[in-house]
């Protein structure tokens, strides 16, 4: 089963110093259709403006993955753990028993632009923690990198959750195929270009749910950077 998700028809939120789209229903946006696939509970694209950004707030029992686009987002947190990280980024806080953390534009002029990704994890109440790593465009040009796992294998982030996410960037006749395993579902998300997902070409901000399929094709892309999601569903 193949189902589009086009940008369009995602969540609008737009507060001025914040425009975000939600995949998934989130604060004021409710979509009986659009709560959450397998433990993939968020996808927000958010663009914050120069100088602002999310103030100190609280989470606990998520796994929040935050994927930079462009710009520089500053993080802090109750564990101590600060940070900016810009493109080619990746992290990963896992909320467990509760964290307050808050997210801010690091330029004062540029747009920071970020995609957050929340999931469930396996077990509640774990000890919060923190972790970051950069990847390369080499690393992702042509393939599917595993950034985020749940053993933290090939050096990918790890999360209290059998959950894998790929990112990859294609262009021209560049590919690549996952083989999904029987009862696990994918989630593609474009985060920018146009590309070709199982036969379906998809543009920037599109997205394709699928279950019951043997695999994951990408091709055909137009400068286009795609996150993908291998889950339980």
């Amino acid at each position: 089963m193949l189902q589009i998700r086009k940008s369009n028809t995602r969540g609008q939120a737009n507060h001025g110093w914040l425009n975000s789209q939600h995949t998934f229903s989130f604060a004021n946006y409710y979509d009986p259709r659009y709560t959450s696939f397998g433990p993939l509970r968020v996808i927000n694209e958010d663009q914050v403006i120069g100088g602002q950004g999310f103030g100190t707030h609280s989470h606990s029992n998520m796994e929040i993955v935050s994927y930079v686009l462009g710009g520089a987002l500053e993080h802090k947190d109750s564990m101590g753990t600060g940070s900016v990280l810009r493109y080619g980024d990746v992290q990963r806080m896992s909320a467990g028993s509760g964290v307050s953390h808050s997210e801010f534009n690091h330029s004062q002029t540029e747009t920071v632009h970020f995609l957050q990704i929340w999931l469930f994890p396996e077990v509640d109440g774990i000890p919060p923690s923190y972790e970051e790593t950069h990847f390369t465009p080499e690393s992702k040009r042509g393939q599917l990198r595993l950034i985020v796992s749940e053993d933290g294998r090939e050096g990918s982030l790890k999360i209290h959750q059998n959950a894998r996410i790929y990112a990859g960037l294609f262009d021209g006749t560049e590919q690549a195929r996952l083989e999904l395993a029987p009862g696990r579902g994918s989630y593609v998300q474009v985060a920018r270009g146009q590309v070709k997902v199982n036969g379906i070409t998809l543009d920037t901000g599109d997205a394709l749910q699928i279950r019951d399929e043997a695999q994951v094709t990408i091709e055909n892309g137009r400068d286009a950077e795609v996150l993908v999601f291998d889950l339980a569903v």
